[in-house]
């Protein structure tokens, strides 16, 4: 007779059994760091990220230039409109606020005053509105290629500098005329612009973000760039207006400390003979120093927190 043994019957194993040591059952963390893998667009550290961003200043620059020629390419008159747009908005200002509205009463020099005041704030508000679109408006580019995306709302303020350029041509030709004498306050120009460039491009990479999660705020900006204008002594002296009011000395320092009235009357200051230093805020340059810096670091990091969201959704 054949004898039966006894053996335990077998038992099944579990799902977590079969999968326990298997690859598969590694989260996507582990994997990738068991292959050495990197996600995808993750966020660089910032040194990293500044290393990456300065290696393609030549790609920054070249796609500024490549705007600026493309921008009015498709027009009769083609680059002449670089110069020609801020001079004919000067123009329409002095004949509403000079000649209507008598603001140019008590200033020298109302003309250069105007045109100086055009252009510098024409430069701000430019960097901003490109800003706003830098991300939204080059979706293409930004998921096409791998690239710190802070490189497009730089190479947008670069584009509106070289545009300021251009138009300080014009502006020198009209100083001139004006009986404005060259001299060596001219040289200010360079620290001046300096300042407000690294304003701009930190103001514009803080909008660069915001446009990217909520594309219609580029539809509200025009709005509240015009009330910046308005009150930033564009198309009328500051002190000079708000000394006759009967308004808090508060309301006069604060009006002439914001950014963008500092930077008008830095230029004004450097460019017209005219425009002494007694019409400065108290310590300007600290003021305009200051804010570059918190504008600049400030937009640079808030931009870069947000790195590897851009173009995803």
């Amino acid at each position: 007779m054949s004898q039966v043994l006894d053996t335990p019957p077998p038992v099944s194993a579990s799902p977590a059994d079969k999968t326990a040591g298997h690859p598969a059952a590694e989260t996507s963390e582990a994997l990738a760091a068991r292959y050495g893998l990197s996600v995808s667009g993750a966020r660089p550290s910032l040194p990293d990220y500044i290393r990456q961003l300065w290696a393609r200043r030549h790609f920054i620059t070249a796609f500024a230039t490549a705007r600026l020629t493309a921008q009015y390419s498709q027009a009769k008159l083609g680059q002449v409109w670089q110069v020609a747009t801020p001079l004919l908005n000067a123009a329409v200002y002095y004949f509403i606020f000079g000649v209507l509205m008598g603001t140019s009463r008590g200033i020298p020099d109302y003309i250069p005053f105007l045109v100086t005041g055009v252009f510098v704030w024409t430069f701000t508000q430019s960097s901003i509105m490109s800003g706003t679109k830098a991300i939204s408006g080059s979706i293409g580019l930004v998921r096409a290629l791998h690239f710190p995306r802070a490189a497009l709302p730089v190479s947008y303020c670069l584009q509106q500098l070289q545009q300021l350029l251009f138009s300080m041509c014009a502006l020198v030709v009209i100083l001139l005329a004006f009986g404005v004498p060259v001299s060596a306050s001219w040289l200010l120009i360079v620290p001046a612009l300096t300042l407000q460039f690294v304003f701009n491009a930190g103001v514009a990479m803080i909008m660069a973000r915001m446009g990217a999660k909520f594309p219609d705020i580029s539809q509200l900006m025009p709005f509240l760039l015009r009330t910046w204008m308005y009150i930033s002594g564009v198309m009328w002296s500051i002190e000079k207006v708000l000394k006759h009011q009967d308004l808090p000395h508060w309301v006069l320092v604060a009006l002439q400390s914001n950014p963008a009235a500092v930077y008008i009357d830095l230029m004004r200051f450097a460019l017209i003979d005219s425009f002494h230093a007694g019409q400065l805020p108290p310590h300007v340059w600290a003021v305009a120093t200051g804010w570059a810096l918190l504008a600049g670091v400030g937009g640079f990091l808030y931009f870069w927190k947000a790195e590897e969201t851009y173009g995803r959704g």
